[in-house]
């Protein structure tokens, strides 16, 4: 039986439309904040907790935006598009930077897997993205 990860990640959105990200302590790569989800967690409290834990920062959820499945080391990503409500930008152990970026400024920063997780979630598109990926490419559809 496979047996596959499952994280989350939140694309926090402020009212100016800048982003919120981090530059991740263990890769140096600019990353929507996330992390594993813990076994007794539900999805949407896990990306509200990985954001506070990596960035100080308190966030609401809104919706999901994508599911990003990395097909190389069996990782499932949810990714939920978030409000801050409260905090101030702080690094943790688990980032060396927290920026606000615009969306130009994410396609510039981030490897494309990371980057389209930001970009689906700031398409006004209802339904969620499914993506598959190798890590560092995406893969077309079947």
């Amino acid at each position: 039986m496979p047996l596959h990860s499952v994280s989350v990640a939140g694309v926090v959105v402020r009212d100016d439309g800048r982003v919120l990200v981090i530059r991740r302590a263990d890769n140096g790569t600019w990353e929507p904040p996330g992390g594993v989800l813990e076994l007794d967690e539900r999805p949407e409290d896990g990306a509200v907790r990985e954001v506070h834990e990596e960035t100080g920062i308190k966030v609401s959820v809104e919706r999901l935006t994508g599911v990003y499945k990395n097909m190389s080391r069996g990782v499932v990503a949810l990714v939920f598009l978030c409000r801050p409500e409260a905090g101030a930008a702080r690094t943790s152990s688990e980032s060396t930077a927290v920026r606000w970026l615009t969306p130009e400024e994410v396609e510039g920063a981030m490897g494309e897997v990371y980057a389209i997780r930001v970009l689906d979630a700031l398409d006004a598109a209802t339904s969620p993205h499914v993506r598959s990926h190798d890590g560092r490419r995406l893969l077309e559809s079947a």
